[in-house]
């Protein structure tokens, strides 16, 4: 009986992978024309440590060339790498603008906005905004915001080519993205690839696209397209030891990088919210010990004296947990909360303390220039020692004095007076002072040597230690006997 199946034939060849492949040369040519080169100059000052005559990068300059890919000097005639000044050429007076570095842009609209990163016009007096039809134009800088890497600058033209923005929020790992831009001052130049991963921490206040497009020093500033053309990304970092492409480029997603526009054509600056507390990463040891399901949140080190979160109770060992009902994942989704909400406005911030989740108000400030918090040190003059031998933790403490828990503003608590073994292990050390163990606060040293006595051998423990102005918990666990 036959099955219906076709007589056997020779193999086909595989065509379907290149079949597939996109062919990315219209839309090149819809989109091309609206991103620009950014050229800047500067005036330069009395030569010294930041930098050589001719503009090039200092050794601090090139540190951050490394991270960034800011283009340096644009290569010269007999100096086509531009590493240097040629051998007999006369260095710029300097009282002359010379050239400081290239980068790239693109319009966001026919009237001459223009959208770059921060670090590509910070410190230059003068911008100019080349199109690929070859016309110039001097540039204002409207505005920068180096914590975004977002700035926006306006040219005098009208009826320009301009660029759609998409939503980065809707984009997919794996779909394909171009990059245009000028690297190594090779304008319009495009190069492809794809996303390779979303919301990559690499600041406080972003959350990075991450592809392996290929860009190199000169791509800062150019936009990272979509297959419909969109802008989904302003190409702002590479992962690089060499200073080139390697592989891994980060953009920065065009959601956000709209937000802070408007606010930088309106005013010149951003302003965001702050609640006024230091914070670190919530690992799997600290949330098994505090009863917590998950690892994650926001462990507060230390509370800022008088500001927001000292105002709404907010203590040292909280775990955020949430802010206005949004969970926090990680410690950096808080700062890009908060930062988001309107100055003076009420919010709840949801905490884990001693085993109890709590909602407490807090009143968001304006975050101005970083200024650390201040808190009582840790150290002073110590107690008799409660116990001359090390508990099972190899800890030896001893009661706070009077003095101390007034300098501190604690109730309890107890100093450190040697760490060895476990503790040791911690980096637990003299002058360290403990206020909590596990979910329970610690009033004296008889009591905490009682606490340790009873702990599990099998399980971790995390220790709230204030050590100088940082309060953070500790992880260990106990000797088996």
């Amino acid at each position: 009986m036959s099955l219906g199946l076709a007589p056997a034939t020779a193999a086909a060849p595989v065509t379907g992978a290149v079949i597939g492949l996109p062919d990315f040369a219209d839309l090149v040519d819809r989109v091309g024309p609206a991103v620009v080169n950014i050229r800047t100059t500067e005036r330069l000052k009395q030569s010294g440590r930041g930098g050589s005559a001719d503009g090039l990068p200092g050794d601090e300059e090139m540190q951050e060339f490394l991270r960034r890919f800011f283009g340096g000097a644009i290569p010269q005639p007999g100096n086509p790498g531009g590493k240097g000044t040629p051998r007999g050429r006369r260095q710029a007076p300097s009282d002359e603008p010379v050239q400081r570095g290239v980068g790239s842009g693109f319009i966001l609209s026919a009237d001459g906005y223009v959208m770059t990163n921060a670090h590509v016009v910070d410190g230059a007096d003068e911008v100019f905004v080349t199109l690929t039809d070859k016309r110039e134009f001097k540039a204002k800088v409207l505005g920068a915001d180096a914590r975004t890497d977002v700035a926006v600058l306006k040219i005098e033209g009208d009826k320009l080519p301009f660029l759609v923005m998409g939503d980065s929020d809707k984009i997919r790992v794996g779909e394909w993205v171009i990059a245009i831009g000028s690297p190594f001052n090779l304008e319009n130049t495009v190069t492809a690839g794809i996303i390779s991963a979303k919301q990559r921490d690499t600041g406080d206040y972003l959350a990075l696209i991450q592809s392996d497009v290929a860009v190199n020093p000169g791509n800062s500033g150019g936009p990272l397209i979509n297959m419909r053309g969109e802008v989904i990304g302003i190409n702002s970092q590479i992962a690089t030891l060499s200073g080139g492409y390697n592989g891994i480029s980060f953009a920065v997603p065009i959601d956000e990088a709209i937000r802070v526009s408007e606010q930088l054509k309106k005013s010149g600056k951003v302003t965001r919210g702050r609640i006024g507390v230091q914070i670190g990463e919530v690992n799997k040891d600290v949330a098994e010990s505090l009863g917590l399901k998950n690892a994650q949140g926001a462990e507060v080190s230390l509370v800022e004296p008088g500001g927001p979160a000292d105002k709404a109770g907010i203590k040292a060992g909280d775990i955020i947990l949430k802010f206005n009902g949004v969970t926090v994942t990680r410690s950096s989704d808080l700062p890009r909360l908060v930062g988001g909400t309107a100055l003076d406005s009420k919010a709840t911030v949801t905490v884990w303390r001693k085993g109890q989740q709590l909602d407490l108000p807090v009143t968001v400030a304006e975050l101005e220039s970083d200024k650390p918090a201040k808190a009582a040190k840790g150290k002073g003059g110590k107690a008799e020692p409660e116990v001359a031998k090390a508990n099972a933790l190899g800890l030896k403490v001893s009661d706070l004095s009077a003095e101390q828990k007034k300098e501190l503003g604690v109730d309890g608590g107890v100093v450190v007076d040697s760490a060895e073994g476990v503790a040791g292990k911690a980096a637990l050390d003299e002058g360290d002072v403990l206020l909590q163990l596990n979910n329970t606060e610690i009033k004296d040293a008889k009591q905490f040597n009682a606490l340790v006595a009873k702990l599990d051998p099998k399980k971790p423990s995390v220790l709230l230690v204030r050590r100088g102005d940082v309060t953070q918990f500790i992880s260990l666990r106990p000797s088996a006997k």
